[in-house]
């Protein structure tokens, strides 16, 4: 029904534009589209947020690479592995560069990233690649298994003012005007933020 009433509304617009002498051309249907809902997406079967926030953890803070102990005989292996490919002490051709870093790769489980590819020219540049240890622990984690000058404390669990718990000066602090917000969802459960009085003039 509606086909034949599109056709008939065609057909009176070109007598009423033939009788004015101007032409028309009327654009095909199917050049329109319908209207399409995209319907939602049933969730996917996979990983679930707790598996996703225990590798996060893993990974450590912005450490998104692995951790790496270079053997005791890093170099020797680096050595053995060049007189195998015939490598001499500057890497050649890009083809000879791969296949030499690939089976260091392979001995050590330990790839060169391509931030540092342009920095491996020689064997001796691969033998210093291996022998440098990789830590994914942050920075102010490591400073607890340093031995720290003894005038030098850190202050690991910090501590937030809050008027209602620190009432030794009857709850005033040292910065009347200054908020302490948490934005953290990890430290939001630790520690009370607080949004000081503002007083306008």
């Amino acid at each position: 029904m509606a086909g034949i009433l599109r056709h008939v509304s065609k057909t009176l617009l070109k007598q009423q534009f033939t009788a004015q002498n101007v032409s028309v051309r009327f654009a095909s249907p199917n050049r329109i589209k319908p209207f399409r809902v995209n319907k939602p997406k049933a969730p996917e079967k996979g990983a679930s947020i707790e598996s996703f926030g225990t590798k996060l953890e893993s990974k450590g803070y912005l450490r998104p690479h692995k951790p790496y102990d270079p053997p005791s005989d890093a170099s020797s292996k680096v050595q053995a592995i060049a007189q195998e490919l015939n490598v001499t002490e500057k890497l050649g051709s890009p083809k000879e560069k791969f296949e030499f870093l690939n089976k260091c790769f392979l001995a050590f489980n330990h790839i060169v990233p391509n931030s540092r590819l342009h920095e491996i020219q020689t064997v001796d540049d691969v033998v210093k690649f291996y022998e440098t240890p990789v830590s994914k622990t942050v920075p102010l984690d490591a400073l607890k298994t340093m031995d720290l000058p003894e005038n030098l404390h850190v202050q690991y669990e910090y501590h937030r003012f809050h008027p209602d718990t620190d009432t030794m000066f009857n709850g005033q602090t040292a910065f009347p005007k200054s908020h302490t917000i948490v934005t953290g969802l990890k430290y939001k459960k630790k520690y009370r933020q607080y949004e000081a009085k503002m007083s306008w003039p």
